[in-house]
């Protein structure tokens, strides 16, 4: 009866979430008859400022969040929190940065994904082509991360197997997605957004009553693991491992293409300004209280790690210590609305990636291009195949979630942060600088990671991102300068 209890909570979130998607794909057939791709990739530029702000948070938190954040926070302390509290900044820098400027080029040459601004920038289909790949390989690795992280913390509290709730799982995320598209996407990611706030608020409170309230378990904590309390955690958090979070989960966050795409498509700039707001408040909520119950969770989980398994079980058995079964079940619907809206947007990326970025394109270079029905079919079965491989791969599970979640982060803004920041801010900025920082940043990169190389005890996105700029200097410096009616699309202001 208790896994009952523990299970029924999730199952009519999920199921809620695919009812509104079916809503939002009758509601929109009308935009969908007359353009598929642009309604379905990016909802046809309607999103307002609140569902701006919480599908790129929802986004851009992960089960990592909820579930392999905590863990570390659980053996480091304090250390992992002051170093966590960068991602508050993230939605702000994302549409700060790159919203306006993008919105205004898409809107000129019509664009539905990131590529197609590069390809408009930069001129060149084998740069695109290479994103698209890029961005398919990195996000695969990703979902997978957040269908593994999801499934484990099912079967940890409910007690029904992996398999279960990965099943679960997928069939609803990929079956919701391929009928609801971006706009689909972007509504129900605004529900997982509120189940995220409420389910790590509702833990916290549980957590701070079962372990004696906060004055007990900061005593505890100072007795027993005083390096907690200290920035640096006794050598647990040097100096290197903060510079390298902090541009991995903060500054370099800004290049990622499922964040980027939101920019194309808001309704307003006023829309685009609220959800800055907004957004930026939503972070910080769910990261400041979800890294807390980390901490805190040392007051409840008292043993070793070993007595736990992995880090990844930290968050499940403070769920399970401190919550009847049916709480449990709702506790949950935080993380895995957290997996469910990530894996959502970076499915819809993906498959957009390869059937508007690559396909659709090389039939228009052949004079052949798609009619709309045709995008309709082959957009649909994109998503579903993408969807559905990343589940098969996802049931022999890969361990350390949030090691795999930060290898794809680290793939995907080494080979998108200086192609788009000097691809909108510098009209010096050419093919050959693109490329050479694309194909080299991602070769070091990986290169790095599977060598286990560091540099100074930094991560590889140190090495990927750092290599990346000097590449693209070099091959900007060999390169051609791009031509006037380029410079006049992105840069109308030095022609003014």
């Amino acid at each position: 009866m208790s896994n009952i209890l523990s299970l029924l909570p999730v199952f009519i979130f999920l199921v809620f979430l695919l009812a509104v998607s079916l809503k939002i794909q009758k509601d929109s057939a009308g935009e969908r008859a007359t353009n598929f791709a642009k309604d379905y990739f990016i909802g046809g530029r309607t999103l307002g400022g609140f569902v701006l702000a919480m599908t790129t948070a929802a986004t851009y938190s992960s089960v990592s969040t909820f579930v392999g954040g905590p863990g570390m926070a659980w053996i480091i302390g304090y250390g992992w929190l002051y170093m966590a509290m960068v991602q508050v900044v993230v939605i702000f820098l994302v549409l700060g940065v790159f919203g306006k400027k993008i919105a205004l080029v898409a809107h000129k040459i019509d664009a539905v994904t990131v590529i197609d601004v590069l390809r408009a920038r930069y001129h060149s289909d084998l740069l695109a082509n290479f994103a698209a790949l890029v961005t398919v390989a990195f996000f695969a690795a990703t979902m997978v991360a957040q269908f593994v992280g999801a499934a484990k913390l099912f079967e940890a509290v409910t007690g029904f197997s992996y398999f279960t709730g990965l099943t679960m799982f997928g069939v609803i995320v990929v079956l919701y997605t391929t009928v609801g598209g971006f706009k689909g996407v972007a509504v129900t990611d605004a529900f997982c957004a509120i189940a995220m706030i409420v389910g790590v608020c509702l833990l916290f409170g549980c957590m701070m009553s079962a372990g004696g309230g906060y004055t007990k378990i900061m005593a505890d904590m100072a007795a027993s693991h005083p390096d907690m309390l200290e920035p640096f955690s006794a050598g647990k958090m040097p100096m290197s491992l903060y510079i390298s979070q902090w541009l991995l989960v903060g500054i370099c966050t800004l290049s990622l293409p499922q964040s980027v795409v939101r920019g194309i498509s808001y309704k307003d700039t006023k829309s685009l300004h609220r959800a800055m707001l907004i957004g930026t408040v939503v972070i910080g909520i769910m990261t400041l209280v979800a890294t807390s119950i980390g901490i805190f969770a040392k007051g409840i989980l008292t043993q070793e790690l070993s007595a736990y398994g992995t880090i990844d079980n930290i968050t499940p058995r403070t769920i399970v210590e401190c919550m009847s079964p049916f709480w449990a079940g709702v506790c949950i619907i935080g993380p895995v609305a957290a997996t469910i809206s990530t894996v959502s947007s970076l499915l819809l990326t993906a498959s957009g990636s390869i059937v508007k970025d690559v396909y659709m394109n090389i039939r228009a270079a052949q004079g052949k291009p798609l009619a709309n029905a045709s995008i309709k079919k082959l957009s649909l079965l994109g998503t579903i195949i993408i969807g559905f491989a990343v589940y098969f791969i996802s049931i022999a599970p890969p361990s350390v979630i949030w090691k795999i979640n930060m290898f794809a982060f680290g793939g995907l803004e080494t080979a998108y942060f200086w192609v788009l920041i000097f691809g909108l801010f510098w009209n010096k900025a050419n093919k050959t600088g693109a490329l050479f920082a694309m194909f080299g940043g991602v070769i070091i990169y990986c290169v790095s990671m599977l060598l286990k190389f560091k540099l100074f005890d930094l991560h590889q996105i140190v090495l990927g991102v750092g290599g990346s700029l000097i590449l693209f200097l070099i091959g900007n410096a060999l390169g051609k300068e791009p031509d006037e009616a380029t410079q006049q699309l992105f840069f109308p202001e030095k022609f003014d």
